[in-house]
């Protein structure tokens, strides 16, 4: 137990370097954008095309993986929006809620915990985890809020929505061009493999510290009843969504290692990609925000449990 804390503590407390950094005033207002945006328009779309353009796309395997994690993320996504439109919420706020209990936050933790855990072998089932949470949840999740908001049903002007926000998704183009350059066989030149190294390397470290400075600026204005709501998100989050996978893992026979990668996914907390489409839309960022915070602050221990009681040290170990 102690050596798997020894892994996740590290992750927790770079995110907790950030909170603190923005709290004494060392950075700014302005810095979990600006930080933000480094990550997801530089570091993280460099380290994805990197781990894309170098991935062996003849295992069939990731292909089943993806469907399962896609899976998985989709049903309690729509069990929860369900549920909250029985609790009387409309169905703007019933869309973002549901991503808080199915988006996980596969890019800014997923990468550098599976990086830790289960070494470079799991990056491209990761990178590709991570594009289906973007394009599936997201493309869904777009979709509701803007037929929530309408009062004629308007079929072109929410196809462009979606399609736009995905074409200019620089998290989905990298990963999405680095597919196309493995599978058109193309050399990696020395000095653009050194570009992307550098530059993708900065992207766990950086992604971690914006997380903790977002932490320190949402933190404010949270009630019992939001608290109370975040706590249910949070509960659908760790231990529902992990326990699906599981299931649906083990009844297509998925081989032990993509297994172990998507349940570790599905038992990420929250990500902020919840928060940022309630932001844009005016819906509920107090709550997504809190769920964001308490399914993190939560995950510090049932990640621990689940890398000790599921075996993960023995799936890193036969990898090597």
């Amino acid at each position: 137990m102690l050596s798997m804390v020894t892994v996740v503590l590290p992750v927790f407390a770079i995110i907790l370097a950030g909170f603190g950094a923005r709290k004494v005033g060392v950075l700014g207002p302005h810095a979990s954008l600006d930080l933000n945006r480094y990550v997801s328009y530089l570091a993280l779309p460099a380290l994805l095309f990197d781990v894309m353009a170098g991935a062996d796309w003849g295992n069939l395997d990731l292909m089943e993986f993806v469907a399962i994690f896609a899976l998985s993320s989709t049903v309690i996504y729509g069990v929860t929006v369900v549920l909250c439109l029985f609790a009387r919420n409309n169905l703007s706020d019933a869309s973002v809620d549901g991503l808080g209990a199915a988006y996980s936050n596969t890019g800014y933790m997923g990468i550098p915990l599976c990086l830790l855990v289960l070494g470079t072998d799991s990056l491209p089932a990761v990178t590709l985890a991570a594009v289906a949470t973007t394009v599936v949840l997201f493309a869904i999740a777009i979709v509701l809020v803007e037929a929530g908001r309408q009062t004629q049903p308007r079929g072109v002007a929410i196809v462009l929505t979606v399609g736009g926000s995905l074409i200019r998704n620089p998290l989905i183009i990298a990963p999405l061009l680095g597919g196309i350059w493995a599978a058109a066989g193309l050399p990696m030149p020395m000095a653009l493999d050194s570009f992307l190294d550098l530059l993708g390397a900065s992207a766990a470290p950086c992604a971690l510290v914006s997380l903790g400075l977002f932490f320190a600026d949402s933190s404010k204005e949270s009630t019992g009843r939001i608290w109370s709501k975040a706590a249910l998100l949070s509960t659908g989050k760790l231990l529902v969504h992990p326990a699906l996978t599981w299931v649906l893992a083990m009844f297509f026979g998925l081989p032990p290692f993509l297994a172990g990668i998507a349940v570790l996914l599905s038992a990420l907390p929250t990500g902020t990609g919840p928060f940022m489409l309630a932001e844009l839309y005016g819906r509920e960022t107090v709550t997504t925000s809190s769920a964001v915070m308490l399914s993190t602050l939560v995950s510090l221990v049932t990640i621990t449990f689940l890398l000790y009681w599921g075996g993960y040290a023995e799936l890193e170990i036969a990898t090597r």
